[in-house]
């Protein structure tokens, strides 16, 4: 892990991550100052119920943020259906109905892009199952401005193309099981 503590830890999946994402919120450490930005692709038709079914089995405060809403520790924020979620400098979340990036809105690639220009070294990007190329790139671009990237193990990986994308990209700091990557959050 680099020296610089991390202000903020973005994770993207898609197909296959919802289950990894509710294992690693539901053994992360409570209470986790470091706030956690979750861009999960999921289906245009469904605009609730997801940050409760991610809920179920944590006690962390899972948010569908707002417009220009002030970034806080200890806070799990999850993009809204539709919505691509950015970083502002001024520590606040963006939201856009831009136009739908590599299939996807909200768009990994995007958010990865966004907030390790804001946060560079300070920021840790994750990767996890997906059935399309969308955070390749993004996470790419986040090493290359300093940020900490990890990207999930193939071997558990439901959908593999997000994963194998990536590592034909570059070679991440870190490629790791499930467990894995829970300890080493639980460790920052």
């Amino acid at each position: 892990m680099k020296s610089a503590k991390p202000k903020v830890i973005v994770i993207g999946g898609s197909a296959g991550s919802f289950q990894v994402v509710s294992q690693i919120l539901s053994q992360l450490k409570h209470p986790f100052p470091i706030p956690v930005f979750l861009c999960l692709h999921r289906l245009k038709s469904v605009n609730s119920g997801f940050d409760e079914a991610l809920g179920l089995n944590t006690s962390h405060t899972i948010i569908e943020p707002h417009d220009k809403q002030m970034i806080k520790g200890n806070r799990i924020y999850l993009a809204p259906a539709n919505y691509h979620m950015l970083a502002e400098i001024g520590n606040t979340i963006t939201l856009s109905v831009d136009e739908i990036y590599r299939y996807s809105r909200p768009s990994i690639d995007i958010t990865f892009d966004s907030f390790s220009y804001v946060y560079g070294n300070r920021m840790i990007g994750i990767i996890l199952s997906g059935a399309n190329s969308d955070g390749a790139a993004g996470l790419y671009k986040a090493f290359q401005r300093g940020s900490y990237t990890v990207v999930q193990d193939r071997a558990e990986a439901v959908a593999k193309t997000m994963i194998d994308s990536t590592l034909k990209l570059f070679t991440p700091h870190m490629v790791a099981g499930t467990e894995e990557i829970i300890r080493m959050l639980n460790d920052l």
